[in-house]
């Protein structure tokens, strides 16, 4: 799909086109851009590359930039989505392969009562800022959600504790939203780095375009990326915390099963004993001809049994 802003009723004034947005692009999408930008346009392999001088590139005044970015739509999984931000002083072209709201929102100003970008490197300025804006909301929601996690582990009552940690499907479930945080923080995190390598590569050699007038808006987003990382570094963080805390607790939980079956079988060892004794088949045992005999036994492990349970319940263990 190939949107052209702002947007013209003659096709073919390409000349006053500031930002082609190419979103999972055909072959003859790419051939009309590169007609008539004369930029070539990156591949999806080619954005996905890892190496630091395949993302950011410069050449002829034209910056080729990608970035990261996973996404999470129709409930499929996470999905890689990597964006290329081609950028020259007349146009800018944007490669992606997900419906992103950012996109949406920046291409709502060409048509909304707002200010309209003036130039293609205010497009891109644009376009990170509000990349920054959704990477923000995603890390309020994760710390939210660990907030709840946290409160749940630690802030309630004795009891409920105690059957929350023994509830094994409500531990697993626990465990897999721990670890699905964690991967989302983690898919935040190469998104910020990726954006913010993008900001510092755009802002060293944009800094006289638009009669430098954008810098102080770059130099503000280059603070927004740091803040935002090492805020993704402390909810990181607490993800190990509470991972660490849910094993500990489910380890606790295990302990009082196996101590439970400690007392149990060392309880039974001395009624089984007694009973061994007088289950013995032998001519001359006294009790067999007295006539309390029978109630004494029963008694005899009874009271073995208790004794045990009184010293364990003395001495704290349970």
């Amino acid at each position: 799909m190939l949107s052209i802003y702002p947007e013209s009723d003659v096709p073919k004034a390409q000349g006053k086109t500031i930002w082609w947005d190419v979103r999972d692009p055909s072959p003859a999408e790419v051939a009309e851009v590169k007609k008539a930008a004369g930029i070539e346009v990156p591949s999806r392999k080619a954005l996905s590359e890892i190496e630091t001088s395949s993302r950011l590139k410069a050449r002829d005044g034209v910056l080729s930039m990608s970035v990261p970015m996973v996404t999470h739509a129709g409930g499929y999984g996470p999905q890689i989505a990597p964006i290329g931000f081609i950028l020259s002083r007349e146009h800018l072209i944007t490669v992606r392969f997900a419906v992103l709201p950012a996109f949406d929102a920046v291409a709502a100003r060409f048509t909304g009562s707002e200010e309209r970008p003036g130039s293609s490197l205010e497009v891109f300025v644009d376009l990170c800022d509000e990349l920054i804006d959704r990477l923000a909301d995603g890390l309020e929601e994760v710390a939210t959600e660990l907030r709840d996690l946290s409160t749940t582990a630690f802030h309630v009552p004795e009891g409920q504790g105690r059957k929350a940690v023994r509830s094994n499907k409500l531990i697993r479930a626990r465990l897999r939203q721990l670890g699905r945080l964690g991967d989302y923080l983690s898919e935040k995190r190469d998104a910020l780095l990726g954006l913010g390598r993008a900001i510092d590569f755009a802002c060293e050699l944009t800094s006289d375009w638009a009669g430098g007038k954008l810098k102080p808006r770059m130099a503000g987003l280059k603070q927004d990326v740091a803040s935002l990382d090492n805020y993704e570094v402390h909810l990181s963080d607490k993800v190990q915390f509470l991972l660490d805390a849910m094993v500990g607790l489910i380890g606790i939980a295990q302990n009082d099963i196996f101590k439970i079956l400690t007392i149990v079988s060392i309880v039974g060892i001395p009624p089984t004993l007694i009973a061994g004794i007088y289950g013995m088949n032998f001519k001359f045992m006294p009790e067999y001809d007295w006539l309390y005999g029978y109630p004494y036994g029963l008694a005899l492990i009874v009271l073995s049994a208790i004794v045990p349970l009184v010293w364990f319940k003395w001495r704290g263990w349970f």
